[in-house]
């Protein structure tokens, strides 16, 4: 099989490797156990696969094949009915050949890919082994010296990855931390002095640039970030580092955001130290979401400031939301799950504390947290020291009620829309319900409207609708509608 990694409009060729079958003609072919992918991007993922024409003197056919990632109860999980490729995936096939294409790759995506299929035999599923492995990394560059000419002070530069590129991708070029105007290339020649560093980032990610680089000995203006991307939940604090080096002594230094006030650098909540000569650590402790920010550092010497035109650490600061999943139910209370979440993947190490109706649930301090729970109950959490940052409750459906439009006198032959609505988080699911002349209602509906676009005298009734979610039922009180006629 030949294998595809695409990114942004990329196009990644892997090798090839000889192909391995499975038993008695059965097999997939891979070209490649291993993709390296920019986040962001688009991958494609490509397989052969064959199988006899004719096994147990029956003619083979093919009724469904599709990649996987999880195996659920014993079986593989199509990823079209995965909710977390929902919107990203699609498939296209010829003859004993498939594509996969996910689009906006991101760190979840990391996983092993395998394709399976299915045929009209008994017991004929094969699923291709080992899989691809598919890896998910910022374009993680860094600019070599290819040649030096002591005699006259020129480089040749090259911009180069870890993750296999395009050939044909475009490039920026950076000088002393600002943009080189017109250098698109993954090479760049230059006359140097010994105070320049250089860096390089791809065109489609900016963001991710190149640590800056001297070309000749250690001592040229840089500064480098530990990481340009942080998600930090919101009331935890945050560490940014930094390290940095002038080719003068360094006069003065300081963090900055464009656009923000230097002045919030001064807040209590934030503090800048330098244990060691040469590294600067911002910290900034109860963080609130609009703390959310691009933050760099700065520089200046007896005769250079650093003015730097380079990203620095981009901080992302999210709130807690807490997702619910139920397990079971009684006549009076439910037993759910809950995971206190967050779209940062450092929460799940970090201590908790859970609450029901605003107190404190002893002996919760991890970030799920099962029980039982009654109708009122509300439930939150937050991180443990930071209480005055909790999540939004969840509760089960309240102050449900209907309305009907248009409110006037119902007449035959026109349109009427019954509404319901209710408080509730997560959002609830409604049915409506009318009554049929018996005491038992029966479902009439899926959804918080039930539409008449021309109503009759037998459309008379009544009418009620129960919102639900996964923590409690609610219905509401009746409604009767009474069709007059013209």
């Amino acid at each position: 099989m030949s294998l595809t990694a695409a990114a942004s409009g990329f196009i990644v060729f892997l090798l090839s490797v000889p192909v391995i079958q499975g038993q008695a003609g059965w097999g997939v072919t891979y070209s490649s156990t291993e993709v390296c992918a920019l986040r962001g991007s688009t991958v494609v993922l490509r397989c052969t696969y064959n199988y006899p024409s004719r096994f147990n003197y029956q003619s083979t056919t093919v009724q469904k094949s599709f990649w996987f990632t999880k195996v659920q109860d014993g079986e593989p999980v199509d990823l079209q009915t995965d909710s977390q490729y929902t919107g990203r995936v699609t498939y296209s096939s010829t003859w004993k050949d498939s594509t996969l294409t996910i689009t906006n790759v991101g760190n979840s995506d990391s996983a092993v890919y395998k394709f399976r299929f299915i045929t009209n035999h008994q017991d004929g599923k094969y699923t291709g082994d080992p899989g691809v492995t598919l890896s998910l990394t910022d374009p993680d560059l860094h600019v070599g010296t290819s040649r030096y000419y002591s005699s006259s002070s020129w480089a040749d530069l090259t911009c180069v990855s870890s993750c296999t590129l395009p050939p044909h991708s475009s490039y920026i070029w950076f000088k002393n931390g600002e943009k080189i105007p017109r250098k698109t290339s993954s090479t760049y020649s230059d006359k140097f002095k010994y105070a320049d560093s250089y860096s390089c980032a791809l065109q489609e990610h900016q963001d991710f640039p190149s640590p800056p680089v001297c070309v000749h000995g250690e001592t040229c203006n840089r500064v480098k970030y530990d990481v340009r991307t942080i998600c930090a939940p919101k009331g935890s604090s945050v560490d940014i580092y930094c390290t940095y080096k002038g080719h003068e002594a360094v006069t003065s230094e300081f963090w900055f955001s464009p656009g923000r006030s230097q002045h919030w650098y001064q807040s209590n909540r934030v503090q800048v130290s330098e244990r060691e000569r040469g590294r600067s650590t911002l910290r900034i402790s109860d963080l609130r979401e609009n703390d959310s920010a691009q933050h760099r550092f700065k520089f200046t010497t007896r005769s250079f400031e650093w003015r730097s035109s380079l990203p620095g650490t981009t901080l992302t600061v999210t709130a807690l939301q807490v997702q619910v999943k139920r397990i079971r139910a009684d006549q009076h209370s439910i037993e759910v799950e809950m995971t206190c979440h967050s779209n940062c993947s450092e929460v799940g190490r970090l201590s908790y504390v859970w609450f029901s109706n605003k107190q404190k649930i002893t002996g919760a301090v991890t970030s799920t947290y099962k029980g039982w729970f009654y109708l009122e109950d509300e439930i939150s959490c937050a991180l443990n020291g930071h209480d005055r940052f909790p999540s939004p409750s969840v509760y089960a459906p309240k102050l449900l009620s209907v309305s009907v439009s248009p409110s006037a006198e119902i007449v035959e032959n026109s349109t009427v829309t019954l509404t319901c609505s209710s408080d509730a988080n997560p959002a609830a699911n409604y049915t409506w319900y009318k009554k049929n002349g018996n005491p038992d209602f029966q479902p009439l509906s899926k959804g918080p409207e039930l539409v008449f676009s021309s109503v009759q005298s037998s459309d008379s009734g009544e009418f009620y609708c129960a919102a639900e979610n996964e923590l409690g039922r609610r219905t509401s009180e009746h409604f009767i509608s009474d069709v007059k006629c013209e």
